[in-house]
């Protein structure tokens, strides 16, 4: 509702319950996109936290533990190599992004960032990071998915 009273407030009466319509429309696969992307690299990310951790530690970050040279602590070898692959081919494809993707793409997801933050570390607008992300996360998948990877 604020939205379109924020966005429309010279239509006329008749247009306004289509707009509505399409604005609630529009927000809700905005949600559902959004939810989609934020669950394929979340659950991208869970296979790196080795089985013995998933409890006890919630901030566990792979990319600060997981060792791609030498024995890590945890973990059978076939599943630590399986790890190393899988971190290694997701390090090399997403150095294969355009630098303005892989920019919104790790401010986004590594860092945690919100679009506004992102945008305004990057010094550009809401819906460049979006578009950005968009296409790094469409890129990224494609890529694994050419490697084998299921997402």
């Amino acid at each position: 509702m604020t939205k379109l009273v924020e966005k429309y407030p010279s239509k006329s009466l008749e247009e306004l319950p289509l707009l509505f319509q399409r604005i609630l429309q529009n927000t809700i696969r905005d949600f559902y996109r959004r939810q989609k992307t934020r669950s394929l690299w979340t659950t991208l990310f869970s296979s790196f936290i080795p089985r013995n951790q998933e409890k006890e530690n919630e901030d566990y970050d792979p990319l600060e533990t997981l060792q791609l040279d030498g024995p890590s602590n945890f973990g059978d070898p076939h599943e630590q190599l399986e790890q190393s692959q899988l971190l290694n081919l997701l390090e090399k494809a997403i150095e294969t992004l355009p630098a303005r993707q892989r920019q919104a793409f790790l401010l986004r997801y590594w860092e945690e960032m919100d679009v506004a933050e992102a945008a305004a570390v990057m010094g550009c607008s809401e819906g460049s990071v979006k578009t950005h992300c968009s296409r790094a996360t469409h890129r990224l998948a494609a890529l694994l998915e050419k490697n084998g990877i299921e997402l």
